[in-house]
């Protein structure tokens, strides 16, 4: 071979080789969020930022797999997101995608019509289903040049009967909405009557006075308050919490199932229970006039609100009294109810100045003060929805709210500070760059924002930017900006605080019969006030990731019945026009909260026929193309009901131009 020919090939091969440099990529492993249209966005644990990757790219992939995606285009500036394409499916999902079974002879497909998934799914034809039903479908694979194929895992129903639907949306998350006969078997043989043995070494509560307060639906009264003046001027107040783990034991199936499911699910219209309802209902629960078996925190309090000495252990309690949350506000505005003793109204009163005390003090103390107001759907008893009212929240719930959190932060602080494997409920600072972007937002309305300097200045910040807002338009959108700047609390076995709440150390004690990590909590703290070794940090931080994602899935199916139901409401308001205010701006059109129901719509640009409107991502806006005018998050707009899908559960409004076109409309 000549030199130059040598030659030639070493420089083909340097080019070569930095060609393939060149094709080197970022990948990540994720999970695939997927769209109507076909396209899904893929979520990287860590990573703030999604990575876009278009129908052609997917391989296969549908909403909830895991994916490795490599990245082709990095994102620049805040315009633009990374993009990519899926190289590789690494685990299909097991959750299942619902629809309606279509059958001709002996071939079946289930027909989609779901935020999430485009294509139908090819399956077997299932026993003791007809055509028409709905029914939950397991993707298995994908055929070749055809769509995915799959088989049915439960026939629902009929599509449109209430029972059906929220069986749909609990198989569409993956929820059980049924205990097997396992659990159920092994749960009956709990022993029902208290004996002197589970008394044994208990601390005895049943004199005291004892009470409960909870909502009025309330079937599981997993707390109670006791209280007692002492002799010294100062009060014994004790926070009762039902015994779960005493009678719930690790590894037994009742065990293994709550922690499967992680936490309790509260739909529309039911409760779907982490615990069997001879526990949650029966058993655990703190009926008054009925001995129970309870894990307590009791403090030494002053008249002024000063902890001076705090105990932790099993009690045995009898609760004197239930009250619902509207019995004990009137209470406190000084009804004085024949059927309610003397001592238990004092009671009341005196924990209830308590509660203000610490509630004043923690916000104070850099605590953040704001909530979106909270709707509720009022249904009948075939779970109908009949109406829609907002929750409010008065001092009978702040003195429930207060004493439990006392409870959880202390318990918390006691383990923390002896530097043993806990399991904390911790929430991070704000995001810096979402809180400049509500500064600059808020700006626009005349609102000024003190220091962000330190986690303290920020809570002053927001709660003075809440309170200037008050009872004005723009507060909704106030409200949603700086709920998304905030991090999402979770829980975990390292301890960095709690931002929201201003506490060092917090956890969750409180509400064993309905969430795991409490019951986790519980196992803890006994064993280590008998003084038993350190816990297993490696198997608690599983168990905490594991807690964090079952919370994230059901609260996602409880949005997802108030939506069904909330366009169920809707659905004969079609041609009826309402005020409300715009929540949401995005590339495709703008959300719209009406008044007073706050239910949210949305209006697609493409039907908006006076201009061509293009998102301003940077200023939370639409502007008009030809006109210059602005929709903007929280602007007021009329807007007329167009359409309803409940398959779909969304609502589609019109703006109603005449009144957006006017003088003082818009900017």
């Amino acid at each position: 071979m000549s030199r130059k020919r040598r030659g030639g090939s070493q420089k083909r091969a340097s080019r070569q080789e930095k060609r393939s440099k060149k094709r080197v990529v970022p990948e990540y492993v994720g999970t695939a969020h997927m769209s109507r249209e076909g396209f899904i966005f893929v979520k990287v644990e860590g990573q703030e930022d999604d990575i876009y990757v278009k129908a052609s790219k997917t391989r296969g992939a549908l909403h909830g797999d895991t994916v490795r995606v490599a990245v082709t285009q990095e994102g620049k500036g805040r315009e633009k997101r990374r993009s990519g394409e899926v190289i590789d499916i690494i685990e299909r999902s097991n959750k299942p995608f619902v629809g309606i079974l279509h059958i001709v002879g002996k071939q079946a497909w289930v027909l989609m019509s779901s935020k999430t998934m485009p294509y139908d799914i090819s399956v077997p034809v299932p026993e003791g289903a007809e055509r028409g039903m709905k029914v939950a479908a397991v993707v298995d694979g994908w055929e070749r040049g055809g769509g995915p194929y799959g088989h049915v895992v439960d026939v629902l129903g009929l599509p449109g009967e209430n029972e059906t639907e929220m069986h749909a949306i609990l198989a569409e998350f993956g929820l059980p909405y049924r205990f097997s006969p396992e659990v159920e078997n092994a749960a009956d043989k709990i022993p029902d009557e208290i004996t002197d043995k589970d008394r044994s070494g208990r601390k005895d509560f049943r004199k005291t006075l004892t009470f409960t307060i909870d909502p009025t639906d309330a079937k599981d009264f997993d707390d109670a308050l006791s209280f007692k003046k002492l002799e010294d001027g100062n009060y014994e107040v004790g926070v009762h919490i039902a015994d779960v783990t005493y009678y719930v034991q690790p590894g037994t199936p009742v065990d293994k199932e709550a922690q499967e499911r992680g936490t309790s699910v509260y739909l529309v219209d039911r409760t779907v229970p982490m615990l069997p309802e001879k526990l949650s209902n029966k058993l655990c629960s703190l009926r008054p006039g009925e001995e129970k078996l309870t894990f307590s925190t009791v403090f030494v309090i002053t008249p002024q609100g000063k902890v001076l000495d705090q105990w932790f252990g099993r009690t045995h309690i009898i609760s004197d009294y239930r009250f619902d949350y509207e019995k004990a506000q009137s209470i406190i505005e000084g009804a004085k109810p024949e059927d309610v003793p003397e001592d238990i109204q004092e009671a009341i009163l005196i924990l209830n100045k308590l509660a203000l005390k610490f509630r004043d003090r923690r916000f104070k103390n850099g605590a953040v003060n704001f909530e979106r107001p909270e709707m509720k759907v009022d249904i009948d008893d075939k779970g109908r929805p009949i109406g829609v009212h907002q929750k409010l929240s008065a001092e009978a719930n702040w003195l429930i709210e207060e004493f439990m959190l006392l409870a959880n932060r202390t318990v918390a602080e006691w383990v923390g500070k002896a530097k043993r494997t806990f399991v904390y409920r911790v929430h991070d600072e704000p995001n810096m760059e979402k809180l400049a972007g509500l500064r600059d937002f808020a700006g626009h309305f005349g609102y000024k924002m003190g220091a962000l300097d330190s986690g303290r200045d920020i809570a002053h910040a927001l709660n003075g930017l809440m309170d200037d807002a008050k009872d004005k338009p723009e507060l909704g959108a106030i409200q949603i900006l700086a709920l998304r700047s905030m991090a999402k609390a979770c829980y975990s076995v390292d301890n960095i605080g709690h931002y929201g709440l201003a506490f060092p150390y917090y956890t969750h004690f409180t509400s064993p019969i309905r969430r795991y990590p409490d019951m986790m909590v519980h196992r803890l703290l006994a064993q280590y006030l008998r003084k038993g070794p350190n816990a297993d940090s490696m198997y608690y931080a599983q168990q905490c990731k594991h807690a964090s994602e079952r919370e994230v899935v059901a609260a996602e199916a409880e949005r997802e019945s108030i939506k069904y139901k909330l366009v169920e409401f809707m659905q004969d308001k079609i041609g009826q026009e309402f005020d409300g205010h715009v929540s949401g701006v995005t590339e495709w059109g703008v959300y719209v909260e009406i008044e007073p129901t706050k239910i949210e719509g949305m209006i697609p640009y493409r039907t908006i026929k006076c201009d061509f409107f293009i998102f301003d991502q940077d200023h939370y806006r639409a502007v008009g193309k030809r006109t210059h005018k602005s929709i903007r998050l929280g602007d007021p707009l009329r807007i007329r009901v167009k359409g309803t899908s409940l398959e779909q559960k969304i609502l589609d409004y019109e703006l109603i131009e005449e009144d957006f076109l006017s003088p003082a409309a818009g900017k």
